[in-house]
């Protein structure tokens, strides 16, 4: 990318993000400027509305639940599972209970 008359070209991508925590899925587009700083080196900036953010791929965080453990996919994968799909039936649920999980600790009264 290069400045021209003081402006800087951007080159635009989109993600989707899925946390693993809460499972709320999102995405976001994001206007990538490459900048050269005072020393020569070559630095990236991620900008959403007009807004310096943090890179989403370093350490993205879940909008929904603050959570770090967050899946990055191409743009399009998140609006794609939530189109709806005929369900089958889904199998019988067994809940389990704390009661269940202490019983063979339990003493037998005599």
């Amino acid at each position: 990318m290069s400045e021209v008359a003081g402006q800087i070209a951007a080159v635009h991508e989109s993600y989707a993000f899925a946390c693993m925590r809460c499972g709320h899925g999102w995405e976001q587009s994001y206007a990538i400027e490459h900048h050269t700083d005072t020393e020569g080196h070559e630095c990236v900036r991620y900008v959403v509305g007009g807004t310096v953010v943090p890179s989403p791929l370093s350490r993205p965080v879940c909008e929904n639940c603050d959570g770090h453990v967050v899946r990055i996919m191409r743009a399009g994968q998140v609006s794609a599972v939530r189109t709806p799909v005929p369900e089958a039936p889904a199998p019988e649920a067994h809940h389990w209970h704390l009661s269940d999980l202490l019983h063979p600790f339990q003493r037998r009264a005599s």
